[in-house]
């Protein structure tokens, strides 16, 4: 379980093709506190690490990850979210995050908000996924690229989030403008109560 808070960025350095698998290897400052097995949020998405050495690691993206999410498009020099599983013993400063993306969504919009950006997102809209959950509501919580945010301006198949300068430089959203895909995990809390309204 995650909470969405990004603890660094990591920067791809290798992508190796396997059948229908891909293994990334990144490299970031708390390699040595990794443990092979040890699963951590990259973009939002769950995965093993499966190999350390020097200051990289290696984790594995089978396909079915890479058909929901962005992975499969990371590339040399790409910069990856990284969260460790969260601690129970402290506070739960996003939301609760399974790392369990559910599909992707495409940046439309970046706008200047004197200081911070508003960044819009539009992503296919699937009337019985909206009905068990896939979907945001105003001032609701969503996880973008593994970024715990809060959801402004909801529509039928687009949202935005305001992103203040910490946020935005120290993730990769630095990196993200119109045109790039990103990795959308709705809110499990939603998503329950949306199933369970199927059955009144």
């Amino acid at each position: 379980m995650f909470s969405g808070i990004v603890e660094e960025t990591a920067r791809v350095v290798n992508i190796e093709h396997d059948l229908d698998n891909i293994h990334i290897t990144m490299e970031c400052s708390f390699v040595d506190e990794l443990k092979i097995d040890q699963s951590v949020a990259h973009n939002g998405v769950c995965l093993t690490v499966v190999r350390k050495e020097g200051n990289t690691f290696t984790t594995t993206a089978m396909r079915e990850t890479l058909e929901r999410s962005n992975l499969g498009l990371l590339k040399p020099g790409s910069l990856v979210n990284l969260e460790r599983s969260m601690l129970m013993n402290g506070r739960l400063d996003g939301h609760i995050v399974q790392g369990h993306v559910d599909q992707t969504a495409v940046c439309t919009n970046v706008e200047d908000a004197s200081g911070s950006w508003y960044y819009t997102f539009e992503y296919p809209f699937n009337k019985e996924m909206a009905q068990q959950g896939y979907l945001t509501v105003e001032k609701g919580s969503v996880c973008v690229n593994g970024v715990s945010l809060t959801v402004c301006n909801s529509k039928e198949n687009s949202f935005q989030v305001a992103i203040i300068p910490y946020t935005h430089d120290n993730t990769n959203f630095c990196q993200i403008e119109k045109g790039t895909v990103v990795n959308l995990e709705f809110d499990i809390v939603g998503k329950y109560i949306s199933k369970m309204m199927m059955f009144k």
